[in-house]
């Protein structure tokens, strides 16, 4: 008996949270902290996540995270999130975060990140997400960038891995960087 996997495009994924940011969540300059803004950001991924999925979802990793513009108290702050690409159990949830001027209405991108979730079982296993339909130019630039954000971390990983690394390969490289002192003994061949 064939078994029909569910398909589920990016577009059915999206999740936004709007909220406005209060003085509770602010430095003493009255910028909102980066943390308060991450949290938000995994509980949008979450929902992203568990929405396309249908299951509990987890938090594996923070790919990458760019902070580019503060976010001032009294601003309202839109998390908008979508599944970018799958894998058999994961899923990587692209988050664009932001800030908008209540008075001026100006909108500022303040945020970009891309959260892998993990699908989980009651039981606490992993489990299968659907298939992802790729239906625009759009779903496939960003499933492909993804994949390969994928790619290039497992190459960096075990490039740089305690195991594999070689120092020697990069002594030449170092030497060049400002504002790096190495220390003679690494330099004696």
């Amino acid at each position: 008996m064939t078994t029909i996997q569910k398909c589920v495009s990016p577009k059915d994924s999206e999740v936004e949270i709007i909220e406005l940011m209060k003085p509770i969540h602010s430095n003493f300059s009255g910028k909102i902290h980066g943390g308060y803004i991450l949290n938000l950001m995994d509980q949008v991924a979450f929902a992203c996540a568990s929405k396309y999925s249908g299951k509990y979802c987890v938090t594996a990793s923070v790919n990458k995270v760019d902070f580019k513009n503060a976010v001032n108290v009294g601003e309202f702050l839109t998390l908008k999130a979508r599944v970018n690409y799958v894998g058999n159990t994961s899923m990587t949830v692209g988050i664009r975060v932001t800030s908008e001027n209540i008075q001026s209405g100006e909108q500022v991108h303040c945020n970009s990140s891309f959260f892998v979730m993990v699908a989980k079982q009651e039981n606490g296993q992993n489990a299968k997400v659907p298939t992802l339909c790729l239906r625009t130019a759009e779903d496939v630039r960003r499933f492909l960038r993804s994949k390969n954000r994928i790619e290039s971390n497992k190459t960096n990983t075990h490039t740089f891995s305690e195991k594999t690394f070689v120092i020697d390969s990069y002594i030449d490289e170092l030497t060049t960087q400002n504002n790096v002192s190495i220390d003679p003994s690494l330099l004696e061949k």
